[in-house]
């Protein structure tokens, strides 16, 4: 056995034999203690590459199991786990491998060409792992303190280039642990991840805080809506979280219409806010459904609500959770009054620690321990929070502030509206003016006119946009979300 240190091997000490990962298209499984020898092989290859602790390890690969299996050897020898968002250009991902200096890029084999037109140190295919037997306590591992990096998670890049996200192994943990105990989870759960494993939600949302509960994830490559859902009922899942886009596909299904999930204790939404239309299709089918809100940079779960009371207070994430705080300050850093918009500020020991070689950018986000989120939300009277949107999206048009998520609620009411994005434009008359870009299910269930009147019968006149765009899909970002900087770009170009 190689040596004892870290929840991991404490983990697979209380359920070696019971199901920790399972791969959803392959149907592969592995046991704890089958994902026990796999990290053990991992350190043997990283012992006789004679890595050193703080060595940068970068994978380049599509969601695999095998993954959280050099994850967790990155954590035993203290190296610093760097997965890359595989959906990025060649260029854009020399800019990031360039700026963490991987001592290797471990890829997988639908990669094996594109890594070679890569200007890295070493590479080597996933596969080696297996060339390699279990490690033996023959030397110590590295001391890691809990302050340590353990991973560097680059983010999407929507308000410039990808930072690299500095998370410790205190932060990780802490994460897991505030998520479990204030969420209830235990090694009885089971959740459904077609998130990317690059990204936090993937990681760090359910996967992580699952298996340090001993509960199971089944992990999903290439999202399908039919095959997410038949694999909730066939995993048995309990818990799993998706992106509002992916719900929208989901609801649109047969089988969402004709299953009632019956093991599914509640279905989360992250990434972006969630369209009313999707709470009600599921409160339709009285399936538990709530939001979360969360940051790489803080956790990213940050907030609680019981499934309950999000069905009444729908776009709630509810209060922070047991181990970390949040607050909402005003332009003049006081704390807002019951329902007034102000920037979200996150405190915690799930924080992330700095962004990898930007120190300029690290103290811009941190002010006294406290992570300024670049997030407008209020406060109602029970103190549960509701996130109102991006500060840098607000729109000031004619001395009003209009908030898109507002208008983007209103146009997704729309019947005919599959999905919708509000963004502004410069105006030389109203400084800016609201303009919506819109997809239809079918192009004969909606025009601008009748989106107009609709908009007229909810939204104040400056709210209402003074362009609607129909186009054929909304682009997306690699997790999902709605891309509004390429909406800005089209608007530009045209």
């Amino acid at each position: 056995m190689f040596h004892e240190r870290g929840w991991i091997v404490k983990r697979t000490a209380l359920s070696a034999g019971r199901t920790a990962l399972i791969n959803i298209h392959s149907g592969e499984s592995w046991t704890y203690g089958e994902l026990y020898n796999r990290i053990g092989r991992w350190v043997s290859f990283f012992r006789e590459k004679g890595y050193v602790k703080g060595e940068r390890v970068v994978v380049y690969s599509p969601n695999t199991i095998e993954l959280f299996a050099v994850l967790f050897a990155c954590e035993r020898m203290g190296l610093i786990y760097v997965p890359l968002n595989w959906r990025l250009s060649l260029p854009e991902l020399q800019g990031l491998l360039d700026d963490c200096g991987p001592i290797i890029v471990l890829f997988h084999k639908n990669f094996e060409q594109s890594v070679q037109l890569l200007n890295v140190h070493e590479v080597a295919s996933l596969s080696i792992a297996e060339k390699f037997e279990c490690a033996r306590n023959i030397e110590p591992l590295p001391e890691v303190d809990c302050s340590d990096p353990w991973m560097i998670i680059y983010t999407g890049g929507t308000t410039g280039v990808p930072k690299g996200v500095v998370l410790s192994h205190e932060a990780v943990n802490w994460n897991a642990l505030n998520t479990i105990a204030s969420w209830g989870l235990s090694e009885n759960d089971t959740t459904i991840n077609y998130m990317p494993l690059f990204h936090t939600g993937g990681l760090n949302a359910l996967s992580i805080p699952l298996l340090m509960a001993g509960g199971t994830v089944a992990i999903g490559h290439q999202f399908n809506p039919q095959e997410a859902l038949e694999a909730t009922n066939q995993y048995e899942a309990t818990i799993s979280l998706f992106v509002p886009t992916m719900y929208q596909m989901m609801i649109q299904t047969d089988y969402f219409k004709a299953s009632n999930f019956p093991s599914m204790d509640t279905f989360l939404s992250g990434g972006a806010p969630c369209p009313e239309t999707i709470y009600t299709a599921f409160q339709r089918k009285k399936i538990r459904f709530k939001e979360g809100y969360g940051m790489t940079e803080a956790g990213p779960n940050n907030f609680f609500i019981r499934p309950d009371d999000a069905a009444v207070k729908v776009g709630s994430v509810g209060k922070s959770m047991l181990f970390n705080d949040s607050k909402v300050l005003d332009l003049d850093g006081n704390a807002c009054s019951r329902g007034e918009i102000g920037e979200l500020f996150l405190k915690g020991p799930h924080m992330f620690t700095c962004y990898w070689n930007k120190p300029s950018e690290t103290n811009d986000a941190l002010h006294d321990g406290w992570l300024r989120t670049g997030d407008l939300a209020k406060i109602d009277e029970d103190g549960d929070t509701y996130i109102v949107g991006r500060k840098k999206d607000m729109i000031i048009t004619g001395g009003e502030n209009v908030y898109p998520q507002e208008v983007e609620q209103c146009l997704i009411a729309f019947d005919g509206i599959q999905e919708a994005a509000v963004i502004g434009k410069e105006d030389d008359i109203w400084g800016e003016k609201v303009v919506a870009f819109v997809s239809l299910y079918d192009e004969n269930r909606g025009n601008e006119d009748m989106i107009l009147t609709h908009c007229k019968k909810s939204l104040a006149s400056y709210k209402i946009p003074k362009e609607i765009i129909i186009i054929p899909e909304l682009p997306k970002t690699h997790v999902g979300k709605i891309d509004k900087n390429e909406l800005l770009k089209w608007k530009q170009n045209r």
